[in-house]
């Protein structure tokens, strides 16, 4: 699913991101539910970059005031069973990479958006004031468990930050 949000971009550069694991559902523009692995994996686009939630988690990445961590370039936690959800194991990864000019970093963000545009497994959000200003979450199957990848597109630095979750069951 494509949408264009009616929002200014509220994060312009990839170094002001945070990361927070636990966050309660924040207001979102748009909203994309998938179910997986019998989760339903909420893709939530916000003012300030996503938040996933998937059954036990809520990832939070966006400009976050006050006590939110910089985004890590790794993360892993356990969390363990509950009476309505089994034990999983979170891994994330983040990257960035700056492209060199303006026509590169465009390119770019075209191929993620095409690769993401027949999909019902995925949500992009365009912003106003740019064509590649993008943010783009999508689910991915994995052999061991459930996962979802996301890219965030900051034409003014011609940087995209790409990040990869996975809820992995404990052996």
């Amino acid at each position: 699913m494509r949408t264009t949000l009616d929002t200014p971009y509220l994060d312009a550069r990839a170094d002001a991101l945070s990361f927070a694991l636990g966050l309660p559902p924040l207001d979102a523009l748009a909203v994309l539910p998938v179910e997986r692995a019998g989760l339903t994996v909420q893709l939530r686009l916000l003012g300030a970059s996503h938040q996933v939630i998937a059954g036990p988690l809520s990832e939070t990445v966006a400009c976050l005031p006050g006590a939110a961590e910089p985004l890590p370039g790794r993360a892993f936690t356990d969390l363990p069973a509950d009476g309505a959800h089994p034990a999983w194991v979170y891994e994330f990864t983040a990257t960035t990479a700056v492209h060199g000019d303006a026509a590169a970093f465009g390119r770019a963000v075209e191929v993620v958006c095409a690769r993401l545009a027949d999909r019902g497994d995925a949500l992009t959000g365009d912003f106003p004031g740019s064509r590649h200003a993008v943010t783009a979450l999508a689910v991915e199957d994995t052999d061991i468990g459930i996962g979802w990848r996301t890219w965030h597109a900051y034409p003014q630095t011609r940087e995209i930050v790409m990040t990869r979750s996975r809820l992995v069951r404990p052996s």
